[in-house]
């Protein structure tokens, strides 16, 4: 069997357009989903999974994003010599046992390229993706990638990418994957056949959609070598995973279970969305945010 998994990347160098005005002045990946930063929630996660060593590809006007995982000394004193215990808990992902790693994507040319600035990071090893704008929302977050990484090994993959159910009329929005065969049970690999990004309506064949979360060989790198720019100059990762399944490579889908959702936070619709139902299902102040919105619910 394959050695065990420890680095991840995650890309965060998109310009967050749709979020102005709130991202003129930082990150998408910083913006604030109940109490934490959306990004603090994707490091949580690898954390939990064992990631040890953590590479984010930043971009300009992103240095916020090194100050939030960089060690706080002074800080973590100050609230332990005032036995603040709780704000403490809140800042263990700087105490655990994962190192940063930071590259600069400095000119916007697609999520394949962001990934390939990794490849001397990863070197020989196995590698997870995990998009820095997209929560797994969950009783374990981390679940679903240590099955991936579990399944990746056991199979020799060269790639596994967890997938989605969505409608049928939103699949053009997507990534979207073709299989082998009948619509996967969840949480068990399935020999992918083809990957389309954003298909034209009507045309997806299948309802499955890329869900934002991957395990790699670095094979895929070579794939992102040879990937050529779509018609806006950018490298669609989604192009170099279907080089690799045209190659033969073994390459398989993973279906999310109905009760792990994906949140991708693209657009305000989107972020305010997944605002709420983080709110509402924070053990701290979950049932405040109940309680004002079934009293707020009377007016609407």
């Amino acid at each position: 069997m394959a050695q065990q998994i420890t680095k991840a990347v995650i890309p965060a160098a998109g310009l967050g357009t749709r979020l102005l005005p709130s991202t003129k002045s930082q990150p998408k990946e910083m913006l604030p989903v109940g109490r934490k930063p959306i990004l603090q929630y994707v490091v949580e996660e690898l954390q939990a999974a064992a990631l040890r060593q953590i590479l984010i590809i930043t971009g300009r006007r992103k240095r916020v994003i090194e100050d939030h995982f960089d060690s706080d000394p002074q800080l973590v004193l100050a609230l332990e010599q005032a036995g603040n215990e709780t704000v403490l808990a809140d800042l263990a992902y700087l105490e655990g046992k994962s190192r940063f790693f930071y590259t600069r994507q400095s000119t916007p040319k697609g999520l394949g390229h962001a990934i390939s600035l990794g490849a001397d990071f990863v070197d020989s090893d196995d590698f997870v993706v995990a998009l820095g704008d997209s929560l797994i929302a969950a009783e374990d977050p981390a679940a679903p990638l240590q099955a991936m990484m579990d399944a990746h090994r056991q199979l020799r993959a060269t790639a596994i990418v967890a997938v989605e159910k969505v409608p049928s009329e939103e699949a053009f929005r997507y990534g979207i994957v073709n299989i082998d065969g009948e619509e996967p049970p969840p949480g068990e690999p399935v020999a992918m056949t083809d990957i389309v990004e954003k298909p034209p309506t009507g045309t997806a064949p299948t309802t499955l959609a890329v869900a934002a979360r991957y395990v790699f060989s670095p094979a895929i790198f070579e794939a992102l070598n040879r990937t050529l720019p779509d018609k806006r100059g950018e490298i669609q990762l989604t192009d170099a995973i279907r080089l690799l399944i045209h190659k033969g490579e073994p390459v398989y889908a993973w279906l999310l279970s109905p009760d792990q959702r994906r949140y991708d936070v693209g657009n305000f619709e989107s972020y305010f969305r997944t605002f709420i139902d983080f709110a509402l299902a924070d053990e701290r102040y979950g049932y405040l945010v109940r309680k004002y919105i079934k009293a707020k619910a009377y007016e609407l």
